[in-house]
């Protein structure tokens, strides 16, 4: 039975490395996942501990972590496996590093990339999250229902998105081909809806009635707000407070569109407070709710599920650059805040170690400043949302306030499988900071005539950054995920700011 324990004894069990399964109120931190208990049984390999609530104190002896065990005797008995053993803080330190083997998992779908991911939330959760994994692992196999996804994607999204040569702007900056994947001409203005189609769809195959969503730039709001309006769905959305000024344009669709908007004060009044509300709301209504999680982020199923309705980005894109071009990308390039476009355009291009694949994070006022979304190249590992990733935190364990001048980016996690590119080597990350974020913002609309979004922005300014460096036979695709009418307020704004300290 699950009972709370006074912070003495959960030191001393932390100590001596027993297992203990808590279960009791929300952490101070609060972004952290309510529950210590994940399944576990003679077949799992791992589980989190987590501290009762009680401020910063206990709050620090929130993550302690069992690892992989190599035996199923010490797996049942909770001991620590050995190489490790409990620091100060409760934490299990790994002497040597072990790779988890997905082969002895009982799940089907991919609960873990690599020491990332997993399914860390409250008990409540875990029957929801169940029944999840089998509606999707059947939709996967069910040929109607792609039939159904693929059309909708054809003829209400307007797919296929196609490929722009930004010929002007490759020819100013001297260097190789810079082509655009042109998710800004979906239906919605952006990437988004390729997502909530799909979870909208399997809502509909699962009998939810309702749907759910957090949105930072509000795009995810707006495709989740449309799609419910399509299939005749009451919608509720939540935003952070900050975004909810910034993006008054999306909160207004949103509102259109039928949606409910909430506006969370908490914390930071970001999308990582907006995701907070909706994981609460879940909680209590997940009888009849659906929860449309925009992002690679979050627990299992929804890094693979997400990743799964984005991937026609790639697989288009890989495709049209073999016939427009004969040949593949030399890089594929995208903006990552949570990660779902880069993820979409990675996926059609996994397989092929010749295409460099390179994610562009929030660096803000710079990662010196502190003021960055940048959780790859500046957080460290924790547990968040409900899966364990990078993410920006104290020592503590309590999480960071992010900044990006992009609401879409203003995140202090990243989708596990992220993490997991960047440990193997796969993929790379680079930062990109707000002044460099806006210049390719405007190089974009002078040169081509397109108005990008300031996530993609970032993306752009990426390429841009390369392009100069490489020769003309070389091609960089750059995922253009959004469309940025919703910025230009947000731009007008940055740029006063700016012309305002530099007169000072």
């Amino acid at each position: 039975m699950l009972k709370k324990l006074t912070e003495e004894e959960f030191k001393r069990r932390a100590a001596s490395a027993d297992r203990v399964a808590v279960f009791k109120e929300f952490l101070a931190d609060r972004e952290t996942p309510v529950a210590a208990l994940s399944r576990l049984d003679e077949d799992e390999e791992a589980f989190l501990l987590e501290s009762v609530a009680g401020g910063e104190t206990r709050g620090r002896y929130s993550y302690l972590g069992i690892e992989p065990r190599t035996q199923g005797a010490e797996r049942r008995r909770g001991r620590l496996p050995r190489g490790h053993r409990a620091d100060a803080r409760g934490s299990s330190r790994q002497k040597t590093r072990r790779t988890y083997d997905h082969k002895k998992r009982k799940q089907k779908m991919k609960t873990h990339y690599g020491i990332y991911g997993g399914q860390y939330v409250a008990e409540t959760l875990m029957a929801p999250l169940r029944e999840l994994e089998a509606a999707y692992e059947a939709a996967k196999k069910d040929v109607a229902f792609a039939r159904k996804f693929n059309g909708i994607l054809h003829d209400y999204v307007g797919r296929e998105s196609p490929i722009t040569y930004a010929k002007r702007l490759s020819e100013h900056l001297g260097g190789a081909m810079i082509l655009l994947k042109r998710e800004d001409l979906n239906h919605t203005g952006a990437h988004k809806v390729n997502n909530t189609i799909g979870q909208a769809l399997l809502a509909r195959r699962m009998g939810k009635k309702r749907l759910i969503a957090e949105t930072g730039a509000g795009m995810h709001g707006v495709a989740t707000a449309t799609v419910a309006a399509l299939f005749g769905m009451p919608c509720e959305v939540y935003m952070g407070a900050i975004d909810v000024e910034r993006q008054a344009p999306n909160v207004e669709r949103m509102k259109m569109l039928g949606a409910t908007v909430h506006a969370v004060t908490e914390g930071s009044a970001t999308l990582k407070d907006a995701m907070n509300e909706a994981l609460r709301d879940w909680v209590t209504n997940c009888a009849d709710t659906f929860y449309v999680i925009g992002t690679v982020a979050g627990p299992a199923p929804y890094p693979e599920m997400v990743r799964d309705f984005q991937s026609v980005i790639g697989v288009e894109a890989r495709r049209q650059c073999l016939e427009k071009y004969g040949r593949l990308p030399d890089e594929a390039i995208a903006c990552v805040g949570g990660g779902s476009n880069a993820m979409g355009l990675f996926a059609g291009f996994l397989d092929d170690p010749e295409v460099k694949l390179v994610g562009v994070e929030a660096g803000g006022k710079g990662l010196a400043s502190g003021e960055h979304a940048a959780s790859i190249n500046g957080g460290r590992l924790g547990v968040l949302h409900g899966a364990k990733t990078m993410l920006l935190q104290t020592d503590d364990g309590n999480i960071l306030d992010t900044y990006s001048v992009s609401a879409g980016l203003d995140y202090p996690g990243v989708g596990p499988e992220h993490c997991h590119l960047h440990d193997i080597g796969r993929a790379e990350y680079a930062v990109i900071d707000d002044d460099e974020a806006i210049a390719a913002f405007d190089a974009l609309c002078r040169f081509e005539g397109i108005i990008p979004a300031l996530e993609s922005s970032h993306a752009l300014a990426e390429a841009i950054k390369r392009a100069p460096k490489l020769g003309r036979d070389k091609i960089l695709l750059v995922n253009l995920s959004g469309r940025g009418d919703k910025d230009m307020e947000n731009v007008m704004r940055y740029k006063a700011s700016r012309a305002s300290s530099s007169r000072v």
